[in-house]
């Protein structure tokens, strides 16, 4: 296999060194010495498969990393010049739609985007501009709409309200209860809520939010009230696994409150960073005046998107990656991920210094966190982590959102790559750290530190 490229003049010497310097470079440098220049600097950075605090995708077959090298030059909104890609990205449009139970999954309404968050704000401009039409042709104001959600919604959520103005009324969690759940929803929503945003797969402890009762709970607050709200599905993670794993779980657009998902294939869609998906119910749940037709590039297209110019590389990967696993392919992966999570969740819960927030019973991922004992001891989250960083492994320590922000929590993500023997390893190293900080904070002899971490 070869690649060729545009023909260049004789490299200049190469310097001993690439300067890390923020004043722009006067000179050329020979490719190879800035390559190895930066290619050295970069080995400082964590291994990217031992980075449990992402759930990006950090594992690919080398035929989806050759298809995405083949076609990063190639501009995904140029649908004129490269006809495929955009064909493929309709493809992986319905496919989706399909997976999701849309209502007509071959005239499927969606989009690719650069991840979640951009997806997450397309959909919340689609309820925003729902929102409006609705209030408009009732003779009313646009005023002060609002969304709601549990504060344990990703960040981006609360960008969109930012940015958009749009009053973000986030649900505090409580003691018991780390997400949204139906009986809040009546406190929290009025005439002026633009929908209601249910997370399937939560960043903080990878459990499912009840969307299907959250539906439930919206039509008895629309019989009560007459506020119809719809619900967008915030499927970032979780979208990519329930449909294989939970397939009878209610959650997509077979609740007819649904009007929207998003959901990110470079997380369990298995696509390297970064790649987004947003799909409505229908065309009628997406405002016609947001897609924008656009001619200057050759042909004619229409574009929905906060970007503009990207890669067509990502959608390339993602239908290689629909179609190499197919619905069994990723079943199996996803079934690995979980019997992984699961099972080293129960080994880590067997160790007396620490208690379990959830299992990996939902997402292959789960939060953890010291038991009141061992913070009596005087040992914190954040100095697990950064011991468990001495080798190697990147394990995020934070404190929960609005409501438990006293509650700090340990989290594990696993994903395709992390094999039962790096959970083993993982285990080993876990224990080692609680020993280690038990010492260096409490000053016990290390057969008691021992005898304390091990139970």
């Amino acid at each position: 296999m070869s690649y060729t490229s545009a023909p260049v003049p004789a490299p200049h010497p190469a310097p001993t060194a690439v300067p890390a310097e923020t004043l722009f470079p006067r000179e050329e440098c020979a490719p190879r010495a800035v390559y190895d220049a930066i290619r050295d600097e970069l080995l400082l950075d964590g291994r990217s498969r031992l980075n449990l605090a992402t759930f990006g995708t950090t594992w690919m077959e080398d035929e989806a990393r050759l298809l995405m090298a083949e076609t990063a030059d190639k501009n995904l909104v140029d649908t004129d010049e490269y006809p495929q890609v955009a064909d493929m990205e309709a493809r992986c449009v319905r496919m989706l739609a399909d997976l999701w139970h849309a209502p007509d999954a071959a005239r499927a309404t969606g989009c690719s985007t650069t991840g979640s968050s951009e997806a997450a704000m397309l959909a919340g401009l689609a309820l925003k501009r729902r929102w409006e039409h609705r209030r408009r042709a009732a003779g009313r104001d646009t005023e002060r709409p609002n969304i709601v959600a549990g504060a344990n919604v990703q960040v981006c959520w609360k960008k969109f309200c930012s940015y958009f103005d749009v009053e973000a009324r986030l649900v505090p969690l409580a003691p018991g209860r780390l997400h949204l759940t139906p009986e809040m929803l009546a406190e929290y929503c009025d005439d002026r809520t633009i929908g209601v945003v249910g997370i399937l797969g939560s960043t903080f402890d990878g459990s499912y939010e009840p969307i299907a009762d959250l539906c439930l709970a919206l039509d008895g607050i629309q019989a009560a009230t007459g506020h119809d709200i719809p619900v967008h599905v915030d499927g970032a993670s979780g979208a990519l696994v329930a449909p294989f794993l939970d397939p009878d779980l209610l959650w997509d657009f077979q609740l007819p409150r649904v009007a929207s998902i998003n959901t990110s294939g470079h997380k369990y869609g298995q696509v390297f960073p970064g790649l987004g998906w947003a799909l409505w119910r229908d065309a009628a749940a997406l405002p016609a005046e947001l897609v924008h037709h656009v001619d200057y590039l050759g042909g004619e297209m229409n574009t929905f998107s906060l970007t503009f110019t990207r890669p067509a590389s990502h959608v390339a990967a993602q239908y290689y990656t629909f179609h190499r696993y197919g619905h069994a392919g990723l079943r199996r992966l996803h079934l690995e991920s979980r019997r992984t999570a699961r099972g080293l969740a129960a080994g880590i819960a067997d160790l007396d210094l620490f208690e379990l927030l959830s299992d990996g019973d939902e997402l292959p991922a789960f939060a953890f966190r010291l038991t009141d004992r061992a913070h009596t001891l005087g040992l914190h989250e954040r100095g697990i982590a950064l011991a468990m960083r001495a080798r190697g492994w990147q394990v995020p320590a934070y404190p929960l959102p609005t409501g438990l922000t006293d509650t700090w929590v340990l989290r594990v993500v696993v994903r395709t790559g992390f094999t039962p023997r790096l959970a083993a390893l993982f285990l080993d190293d876990l224990r080692n750290a609680a020993r280690t900080v038990m010492r260096a904070t409490v000053g016990v002899p290390a057969e008691r530190g021992a005898a304390l971490a091990l139970g």
